[in-house]
């Protein structure tokens, strides 16, 4: 499994590593299924984790330790989003936006657990070479996934804020494809974003209409 780690190709003076590359393009997968409401968005999530966990182990703690949450969350979806599957009109995952109680708690969640890891990885340098910000994708993506198998509106919010961080340090650290790629997230995001928005608005109508 060697080959994984490797080189594929150059693009503009960036490596692409295959593993980079098969993961995030699994990544990109289980967005679009995310987007549609499929709940086959879980277990092509927790391929691309395992991939990219190969990637990043030795490299990016901080990103590696994110791969294990995406693992973990993904199984923690899919039981969710199979238990209420039926919920939405189409056969789908009903979506709905946090109540401002979820939402402070997300944030204060978010707040405390970036700065815990971050001083944990500064205990300890040879977690991270970059605690903070490898804190924040971590602690980030634990919040979004949880958004996400709750079916909140709010996760694809959470996305764009940890993609911020997360852009500039895979391409800082070598990993292009997955800097690459998150223009296509970005596209897929407010797209997704969009999508579930605008099933808020018309769920209500449509549990309303005659039988």
């Amino acid at each position: 499994m060697n080959w994984l780690n490797s080189e594929a190709f150059t693009v503009f003076g960036q490596h692409i590593i295959w593993s980079d590359m098969v993961g995030n393009i699994f990544g990109l997968v289980a967005l679009t299924l995310g987007w549609r409401r499929s709940v086959w968005t879980w277990p092509v999530q927790f391929l691309a984790g395992l991939i990219l966990f190969g990637a990043f182990f030795g490299h990016l703690t901080g990103s590696a330790g994110k791969q294990v949450v995406v693992m973990l969350v993904a199984l923690y979806g899919w039981w969710q989003w199979q238990r209420g599957k039926d919920g939405g009109a189409d056969g789908h995952i009903a979506v709905r936006f946090a109540t401002w109680r979820e939402r402070a708690a997300m944030v204060a969640a978010a707040a405390a657990g970036t700065v815990a890891v971050a001083l944990l990885f500064q205990a300890y340098p040879t977690l991270s070479w970059d605690p903070w910000p490898d804190a924040y994708i971590f602690v980030g993506t634990v919040v979004a996934m949880y958004a996400q198998a709750r079916g909140m509106v709010e996760f694809w919010f959470a996305w764009l804020l940890v993609d911020l961080v997360g852009v500039p340090l895979n391409f800082a650290n070598g990993y292009a494809f997955s800097g690459f790629v998150y223009v296509l997230y970005g596209a897929l995001v407010l797209w997704g974003l969009r999508d579930w928005w605008l099933r808020t608005r018309t769920a209500p109508a449509l549990e309303g209409a005659p039988a």
